[in-house]
């Protein structure tokens, strides 16, 4: 069965979803590389056509948070439902090493340093890591529903037009 109108339909849709979700993440200041990663893709296999997204894989924790190990967090689903993060700190919070360059990169100091210490230290980053990473464990990561919203306008928006499109390639397959 030919089906150009769904594929175009689909290509339309994938295409807004990931406009909008770098938009987002860009809006939110975490763009760089989890931005550069959502990409889409319109899959045909046998009679059905499917679309396809894929993003790093630590997009699904910004895009629907971290629940800490005393603070539940949430995000707002695609079909517009605040639901609670399926991701949870338990019993380890965030990579120490990964904190500390971090860190480091973006230049945070932190209150109350001695007199004389430089701030550049792997003792002083370290230190400031672990107590981040702390933070972070206990209180978790707020979902900010980058790709969610977007999927869900996307929906919306194209749920008459899908309908139009399938009935336009049944119609041109029967001719």
């Amino acid at each position: 069965m030919n089906i150009p109108s769904l594929e175009r339909y689909l290509n339309s849709f994938g295409s807004q979803v990931i406009n909008q979700a770098k938009g987002n993440l860009s809006a939110a200041g975490k763009g760089g590389a989890l931005e550069n990663s959502i990409d889409f893709f319109v899959i045909r296999k046998g009679g059905t056509v499917t679309v396809r997204f894929k993003m790093a894989a630590y997009g699904k924790y910004v895009d629907k948070g971290v629940s800490g190990n005393k603070v539940k967090r949430s995000f707002q689903d695609y079909k517009g439902k605040t639901q609670t993060s399926p991701f949870k700190y338990t019993t380890k919070g965030p990579p120490i090493d990964i904190l500390s360059k971090w860190v480091k990169r973006k230049g945070i100091k932190g209150h109350g340093m001695k007199k004389g210490r430089s701030k550049n230290t792997g003792q002083y980053i370290s230190g400031l890591a672990i107590y981040i990473s702390h933070k972070i464990k206990v209180r978790g990561i707020q979902g900010i529903s980058f790709f969610q919203k977007p999927l869900m306008l996307g929906m919306k928006e194209f749920g008459d037009k899908f309908g139009k499109a399938i009935k336009e390639d049944i119609l041109n397959s029967i001719k």
